[in-house]
């Protein structure tokens, strides 16, 4: 089956870090551009990290010099190392994978992520 699913979501406090893996599954993931989606209660669902098929990076501004996204294709596998986590991190973090000619997109359940102190 096609899917991507997400792990490393808890709690942390201010300060601390995580890692989230997005392991793909059916699809050979080195084929598709990858982004991490995040959305907390009350706001829109914000792209805050991307990875393209040749490994360059964009980050939102929130997260530029925090976060780094990753990837490793042997693994199948996208990684998002967020550190420095501030409680405006906290929302649930959602992995995005894409490609066009014809476009396809598969995205992840969904991993919460709680910053507090």
């Amino acid at each position: 089956q096609v899917q991507l699913v997400e792990s490393g979501g808890g709690w942390v406090q201010p300060g601390g870090s995580l890692r989230l893996s997005c392991v793909a599954s059916g699809i050979t993931f080195s084929t598709y551009v990858v982004d991490w989606y995040r959305q907390a209660p009350g706001k829109e669902r914000d792209v805050v990290a991307t990875i393209t098929l040749t490994s360059g990076t964009n980050y939102a501004d929130s997260v530029k010099g925090r976060f780094t996204i990753s990837r490793d294709n042997a693994k199948n596998t996208v990684y998002l190392q967020m550190n420095n986590l501030k409680p405006e991190d906290t929302a649930i973090y959602y992995c995005h994978g894409w490609r066009s000619s014809p476009y396809e997109a598969i995205w992840g359940q969904g991993t919460q992520v709680t910053v507090s102190s």
